[in-house]
């Protein structure tokens, strides 16, 4: 593979445009051509980034061969494509979640193993840098034994939901796939959802986690809220020696030592608008991600994660349903 490296970006959608610019910024790679299902809006998207404008994925790929396929469709509409792009061989990046149903997720990861894929997943909320700092705070054990965890995470949704657990399987997937990857494994969930928000969707809902390592924790989501609102997303984790807290994943971290009166803390600088923005932790990880691809090593995140995620989200379908603690 040469310096530079070819992408191909399915979607041209709100979340395909951040593709588009993290990956058109890049001097190692080529944005070669962006597909997308209307001709006028992909045609302006692709206009913008000085690329070319496909409405057949097929003719794309066939023209273009490029080295790393990104796809950015509707969660809903995602499955065939990926299939689709996995049985061509191409290495690929997807947006969360990676299905909403749990055969086809598992389709895909087998899929993608049969042809020893490189095959992402976009959890990007964890490359933020108060993540990251917590995320090695935990790893020197500065925290010392993690007791408990607390998630919360509020925003507004427009409308009616296309199915009963959006906001679980779709919105809430980066908290799942985050605490795991700070804490541990979780193995046991116990849920209790509400469709007060009249959305034809369990909008809002509360789980009791139970982790590997012993720890329990709180998980509260809800897409009944705003995300105007201050501290939309909170992120507690308590141990032994000392707690961390994060505000809004971008905006604020902070650790304390057990009974010190002090906390250290980290937030942006005046000139740093960059480090405020949930668009940078899309550029950190999609430079740790081709740094990965180039090198020849598996994902930073790889798709297995996200079915790892929507495994959980299942069994806190179950737990909602039985009225039981499930083990995942």
């Amino acid at each position: 593979m040469g310096e530079k490296i070819k992408v191909c970006i399915i979607g041209a959608g709100n979340w395909g445009y951040q593709h588009a610019r993290a990956f058109s910024e890049r001097d190692d790679v080529i944005l070669a051509g962006i597909a997308g299902r209307t001709a006028e809006r992909t045609k302006k998207r692709a206009s913008e980034f000085h690329t070319k404008a496909y409405l057949d994925i097929d003719e794309m790929l066939g023209t273009e061969k490029p080295d790393l396929v990104s796809i950015c469709l509707p969660a809903l509409e995602t499955f065939e494509p990926t299939l689709r792009i996995i049985r061509k061989g191409y290495p690929l990046l997807v947006e969360k979640p990676l299905s909403y149903d749990l055969d086809s997720a598992r389709t895909l990861i087998d899929e993608a193993d049969k042809r020893d894929l490189f095959f992402a997943i976009d959890f990007e909320q964890k490359y933020s840098i108060p993540c990251t700092m917590a995320m090695e705070r935990i790893r020197k054990g500065d925290l010392g034994k993690i007791v408990y965890t607390n998630w919360r995470f509020g925003h507004g949704w427009s409308g009616k939901m296309k199915h009963p657990y959006t906001n679980l399987i779709e919105a809430q997937c980066h908290g799942i796939d985050l605490l795991e990857s700070m804490v541990g494994r979780i193995t046991d969930v116990y849920s209790l959802m509400t469709d007060n928000g009249g959305r034809d969707s369990f909008s809002s809902f509360c789980i009791g986690l139970r982790y590997e390592n012993g720890a329990i924790g709180s998980f509260l989501g809800t897409m009944d809220a705003n995300e105007y609102n201050r501290l939309s997303q909170l992120i507690e984790i308590g141990g032994t020696d000392g707690r961390i807290l994060i505000e809004d994943n971008v905006k604020r971290y902070s650790f304390q030592k057990t009974h010190h009166h002090t906390e250290e803390v980290w937030q942006a600088g005046f000139f740093k608008d960059e480090e405020r923005s949930f668009n940078h932790d899309l550029d950190l990880y999609i430079e740790d991600m081709i740094s990965a691809f180039k090198k020849g090593l598996p994902p930073p995140v790889p798709a297995t994660e996200g079915l790892r995620a929507l495994e959980i989200a299942y069994a806190c379908i179950d737990s909602f349903k039985t009225g039981k603690v499930m083990k995942v």
